[in-house]
């Protein structure tokens, strides 16, 4: 008897385990749903041969009415200053690549420091950047704008306004660079001191023991690194349009030149054209963090294991 009210109960736990794991399953779709709803339609629209405003139909009522038309018109120059995406492409391309390999050796640098150095001020440091880092930067952005515009005076004469140039909107971007130090030097933290010391009795400075000793056995927080730091100035609209924006159509980054698609006059023309540019810029980044996916997730891990 015993045995078969624990068989009882036994079943019914399972039939409520299952009828909860239905609940959340159908929960967890249609959050799924509503994720991929965006993009789906933005590939649907990108595809659209009938280049022009936005569309109510979600899906064209023929094939026929989809192409790649979009695709090669981003970079076809028709002469408008509204239609150079190849040029902002590859300005936000080398602005992201500059900065990626400028942010990740100071922050990497930096790091490093204060996980293996002590020196006076160093917790103080350490504090101060990390209640710094804790404003978003576009408080910033009119003191920004006004040094920017007092380093003008330097260029007067010459013809170069710096203050709308892809090389301040660089230096704005690599300024903070050593703010981001505090998930990477959770990761040396982890890394064992007796590896610094051993090579220290060999007679290796600092500079070769960071170099040839820790970034090697730290590949994933690197790549993390390199990542975040290419993804920052890719995906940026707020400091890009501040500098750039008031710029020729020659310096515009892609969100820029986007943002002017999408204005109230150019919408009705560019907006299945900017459809098409927003999948085409998703591209590397989507392809970028399938393939390094492993070590970010290592190095965001392993950051985390000791602040």
């Amino acid at each position: 008897m015993a045995s078969l009210n624990l068989h009882k109960t036994n079943k019914g736990v399972r039939a409520k385990r299952i009828i909860i794991d239905v609940i959340i399953y159908i929960f967890l779709v249609a959050i799924c749903a509503l994720w991929v709803f965006p993009f789906f339609y933005l590939v649907m629209q990108s595809l659209r041969i009938d280049r022009g405003g936005i569309s109510p139909e979600l899906i064209p009522q023929s094939i026929s009415q989809l192409g790649f038309d979009n695709y090669v018109g981003l970079f076809v120059n028709d002469g408008s200053t509204l239609n150079k995406f190849g040029r902002w492409y590859l300005n936000t391309l080398v602005i992201a690549i500059i900065v990626a390999i400028i942010n990740t050796v100071v922050t990497l640098a930096t790091a490093y420091t204060l996980s293996r150095l002590r020196f006076k001020g160093r917790q103080l440091l350490m504090r101060f950047m990390l209640i710094l880092g804790m404003f978003p930067g576009f408080l910033s952005m009119i003191c920004i704008y006004r040094l920017l515009s007092l380093i003008d005076n330097l260029f007067t004469g010459t013809g170069f306004t710096f203050s709308t140039s892809i090389f301040a909107l660089v230096l704005v971007y690599i300024s903070g660079s050593m703010m981001g130090y505090y998930i990477t030097k959770g990761f040396f933290d982890t890394i064992s001191r007796s590896l610094d010391e051993a090579a220290m009795i060999d007679g290796a400075s600092r500079n070769t023991i960071f170099w040839r000793i820790i970034l090697p056995l730290s590949k994933p927080i690197v790549i993390y690194t390199i990542l975040t730091a290419f993804t920052g100035p890719w995906g940026d609209f707020m400091m890009s349009n501040l500098i750039v924006g008031r710029a020729g159509s020659d310096n515009w980054t892609v969100v820029v030149g986007f943002n002017n698609w999408l204005s109230s006059t150019n919408v009705g023309t560019y907006f299945t054209t900017f459809c098409a540019g927003a999948v085409f810029v998703s591209i590397p980044i989507v392809v970028l963090f399938f393939i390094l996916q492993r070590y970010y997730v290592e190095g965001v891990t392993g950051g985390a294991v000791k602040g």
